[in-house]
């Protein structure tokens, strides 16, 4: 067979076997990777975050629960964000794993230099995706949905907004959610304390 032919096996077919991811990852500013200057005004966030809440919306009776969340870099511009929840009992006994999300933070650029404007992506495993918009003031973020896309099966989200900020050494937010045929109305509400990082 000859190189231009398209029906030739790639290259990588039969390549050996790779070693593991080779860069890391921290949440942790003491060690790994050096934090990209352009996330700065974040640093407070980076870490791992773990106490409870309280949730509820209109269509739902009002729950406890208690969270973790995991804000880390591998040294470029960019945050990665991990949240995983879990319904709590009258007794602060797990009962069951609740909300999920993965995404991303990124701040918005002016050539080399960050400008207070964020963008981040979040997805949960229910299949609902939100791209929000917001700034950064101090140690304070707000964010609100630019848009939500769904999968067939998800429930209807159509928009959200988000408050993060570290109020004496605590990661404190509050969530409001437009879903189901609601407006946007209180939805999530959490004070987390660092236990990483």
């Amino acid at each position: 067979m000859s190189d231009d032919n398209p029906l030739a096996p790639p290259p990588w077919l039969n390549a050996p076997p790779v070693d593991a991811y080779p860069y890391e990852e921290s949440h942790d500013l003491r060690v790994g990777p050096k934090l990209h200057p352009t996330l700065d005004g974040l640093l407070p966030y980076v870490g791992v975050w773990r106490g409870r809440g309280r949730g509820g919306y209109p269509t739902i009776e009002d729950f406890d629960f208690a969270q973790e969340i995991r804000i880390s870099h591998d040294g470029r511009p960019f945050l990665f964000y991990e949240s995983r929840a879990w319904i709590l009992d009258e007794q602060s006994r797990p009962v069951r794993p609740a909300g999920r999300e993965v995404g991303w933070w990124r701040p918005v650029l002016d050539g080399e230099r960050a400008t207070g404007e964020l963008e981040v992506l979040l997805s949960t495993p229910t299949g609902v995706m939100e791209l929000y918009l917001g700034r950064r003031n101090g140690t304070q973020v707000e964010l609100a949905t630019d848009a939500v896309v769904r999968t067939s099966t998800a429930k209807e989200v159509t928009g959200g907004h988000r408050l993060f900020g570290i109020v004496e050494g605590a990661l404190l937010y509050a969530q409001e959610m437009a879903a189901v045929g609601q407006g946007l109305h209180p939805h999530l509400s959490a004070r987390l304390l660092r236990v990483g990082g």
